[in-house]
């Protein structure tokens, strides 16, 4: 149903900015919400005695900016994936209440500067910063005027064809260069998946326990949360029927989830994959950890089984080269493909042209996977060390059962996580609460400890520092 736009009579020098600033006001403050149909650009203009081309104009900036959809020239509608909260249009409805208390979570400790046991980070010492060093000068002596100018927004061709000739040898998933698209890491292309996919109000899954931004990311755009419970096998898909059958989007890490680390069971992939083709919904595969698995050869991708092309797989060079990078991938459907670059040039304005030839260098060179066998040899030795010094520190207090992959140890506590998390920081050390990554009451309780970014010989000691800060239940 078509909503009047506020009258505009008086003159103004740049009338067709007035008539972009008005509508841009309507849908921040509710007054035009998702789907709502604006009047044709002939009938507006007559209402506010305008030139039809200011108006044509005015629509033409706010499709630009993906506000508005123009259908045709008489149909034009505010954009099914702009919420209906608008704080991100930058302008703040009057009356805005106070965020809601599972957004007002403190996750700062996540992006921290590095602490010993903080979970995410990959070793630091270990990695061949002389090798890298060569690489990015090598580019940057060789670079022409062209890579001084804006980059392409779906990222270099060189590191998108050897991301996609790694992905079918390491990761078992045919995709051609074209279905790849380089982003600034997991957040970054989750933010536009939710964007293009979800409309205010659509149903995705979410693990539970599991990556606390995971959520914003779906909030963001008006999306509905359900939190799917995470056990021995992974994400539990029977529960997600029951609670939501209908969702539009299941977001999952099936090789490695966060913060348990357990892997997806070949059974639930199936019935994961089934549901999707069957309801039309879409999965999220955040492989972020898939390489290092440490009990047998990496588990295949998701998307490896995607028999009906559902899954937008992810994948991140944060935790195998550095997360200073800021680079990742999106593996998109082919079906999706020509709406995703569409959105992508509207909105992104790509990664620096230095460090994705660099990358693409390394991936060609072979450099990378040897660079990921040897951290998978080296984070196998360093789980086992913090693990058998955690347990023979702390015994029964914190029971801990180390994954079969990932980057980080659960230890399960009976105790206020947030104190004890709270203590650790206070000695110079990072382990994170498992309560900020559940999302139901009441939170389990424990701590999450990053081991990748620990060498061998210090795990003892720095496990000690944990018990001293921590001291007696």
């Amino acid at each position: 149903m078509s909503r009047p736009v506020t009258d505009l009579r008086e003159p103004r020098p740049t009338r067709y900015r007035e008539v972009y600033d008005r509508i841009r006001a309507s849908i921040a403050d509710g007054r035009l919400g998702p789907g709502d149909r604006l009047p044709s650009a002939r009938a507006l203009a007559g209402d506010l005695k305008v030139s039809r081309a200011t108006v044509d104009t005015a629509y033409a900036l706010l499709a630009g900016e993906g506000y508005v959809v123009m259908r045709d020239r008489r149909d034009t509608v505010v954009s099914p994936a702009i919420p209906p909260a608008s704080a991100h249009l930058g302008v703040a409805p009057a009356d805005a209440a106070a965020p809601p208390e599972a957004d007002a979570e403190d996750y700062t400790g996540l992006f921290a500067a590095p602490r010993p046991l903080m979970p995410g980070l990959p070793s630091f010492d270990l990695f061949p910063r002389t090798l890298w060093s060569q690489l990015v000068a090598r580019h940057a002596r060789r670079g022409a005027v062209a890579d001084l100018s804006y980059p392409d927004p779906l990222g270099d061709h060189a590191l998108r064809t050897a991301v996609a000739r790694y992905l079918a040898i390491a990761r078992g998933i045919r995709a051609g260069a074209e279905q790849i698209i380089i982003t600034g890491g997991y957040l970054p292309a989750l933010g536009l998946i939710c964007r293009a996919l979800l409309r205010p109000g659509d149903e995705a899954w979410i693990e539970n326990p599991g990556y606390p931004l995971t959520a914003r990311a779906v909030r963001a755009v008006g999306g509905r949360l359900v939190t799917v419970p995470v056990d021995a096998e992974g994400l539990d898909v029977d529960a997600g029927l029951e609670r939501a059958g209908a969702a539009a989007l299941c977001i999952v890490a099936p090789s490695s989830q966060f913060p348990t680390g357990v892997a997806l069971s070949l059974r639930r992939r199936i019935a994961l994959l089934d549901w999707a083709a069957r309801t039309g919904a879409w999965i999220v595969e955040d492989d972020y950890a898939g390489e290092f698995r440490y009990e047998g050869p990496p588990l295949p991708a998701l998307k490896s089984l995607d028999g009906q092309d559902r899954v937008f797989y992810v994948g991140t060079f944060s935790k195998t080269l550095f997360p200073g990078l800021r680079l990742g991938y999106l593996v998109a459907p082919r079906s999706q493909l020509a709406h995703f670059k569409t959105l992508v040039r509207r909105l992104d304005g790509g990664r620096p042209a230095l460090e994705q030839a660099a990358v693409a260098d390394f991936l060609a060179s072979g450099h990378y996977a040897r660079h990921v066998k040897r951290m998978r040899t080296a984070y196998k030795a360093r789980r086992s060390a913090l693990a058998s010094a955690f347990v023979e520190t702390f015994g029964a207090r914190f029971p801990l059962k180390p994954p079969g992959g990932g980057l980080q140890l659960l230890a399960e506590a009976n105790e206020d996580d947030l104190a004890l998390e709270g203590r650790a920081m206070a000695a110079g050390l990072g382990p994170m609460a498992l309560s900020r990554m559940d999302f139901q009451h009441p939170r389990r309780q424990g701590l999450v400890l990053g081991f990748a970014n620990l060498a061998e010989a210090d795990a003892a000691a720095t496990v000690r520092r944990l018990a001293a800060a921590l001291g007696t239940p």
